[in-house]
């Protein structure tokens, strides 16, 4: 007859684990003898020996008791239901490391390829990183409402970066809100380029984008969220209206007729030639 630390040893397992099993009705817990110790029999190591078996095996302790008492069909019918659990609990672990791994890379995170490369071009013509992951952001809130029309927009988006005075436009961002200025002169220069490129972008037409357009929520999310980056947003949208043009993300041409805009561009995105100022 074996004590509870005899039975855990021969077993593999701890005397702690023996105890949980009694806890939990896998295993019966013997009477103590006349000196207070529980004694084992073969039957109790049998029985533990199983449960390790199964419970390494990842069956989950409230199916283990049921799998001990089933006949061979039954048993085998829980194995092969377990299987399959296991499957899905493994596809969505690898689903897991894949969105870790997206988290690691920084800018992949809830983005498409299309976003990422421009992201990186916008690196490129020397947009600072606090700018970019302005405009990173921005992308997350597009992506989630219009994926299917990322790839499109990012085409016409990577032709306006060729476009000195939109590359000029980032320059002057990156300048403006990388330091820590108050009032900054330099927000005149910008609200002259955005004014410019949208009265561009206004005579020479946009891409279409259908229903899109119509979505207000995104737009007016993306003016938010430049505005809560940096103070001097608002600053540079007093200075839009004074140029005759509302909004960020969309601007609107205020010298129009109430209800009439100049065709949306998402995030600046679908107007050609015109830029996206999220910080």
């Amino acid at each position: 007859m074996l004590t509870i630390g005899q039975l855990a040893a021969y077993a593999g397992v701890t005397a702690r684990a023996v105890r949980h099993y009694h806890q939990v009705g896998l295993l019966p817990e013997p009477q103590r003898d006349a000196s207070g110790y529980r004694r084992y029999g073969a039957t109790a190591v049998v029985s533990l020996i199983k449960i390790r078996a199964l419970a390494n095996a990842g069956v989950p302790l409230s199916q283990i008791g049921q799998m001990l008492e089933a006949d061979a069909s039954t048993f085998a019918e829980a194995v092969q239901r377990i299987d399959s659990d296991l499957r899905d609990e493994i596809a969505r672990l690898q689903t897991s490391r894949k969105q870790i791994a997206q988290l690691a890379a920084g800018d992949s995170l809830a983005l498409p390829p299309e976003v990422i490369a421009y992201l990186d071009r916008l690196r490129e013509i020397g947009a600072s990183e606090r700018l970019v992951k302005g405009e990173r952001d921005g992308w997350i809130l597009v992506t989630a409402r219009w994926r299917d029309v990322v790839p499109e927009i990012m085409t016409a988006k990577l032709a306006q970066l060729d476009d000195p005075q939109l590359v000029r436009l980032y320059e002057v961002l990156s300048e403006i809100f990388d330091s820590d200025a108050g009032e900054d002169a330099r927000l005149e220069e910008a609200a002259d380029i955005v004014a410019g490129l949208a009265e561009q972008a206004y005579r020479f037409g946009q891409l279409d984008l259908g229903e899109v357009a119509s979505d207000d929520l995104p737009f007016d999310l993306l003016d938010a969220l430049a505005v809560e980056a940096d103070p001097r947003v608002q600053r540079l949208l007093d200075l839009l209206r004074e140029r005759g043009w509302n909004g960020l993300a969309r601007l609107e041409r205020l010298a129009e007729p109430p209800g009439a805009v100049s065709p949306p561009g998402i995030d600046d995105s679908c107007r050609q030639g015109a830029p996206d100022e999220r910080t």
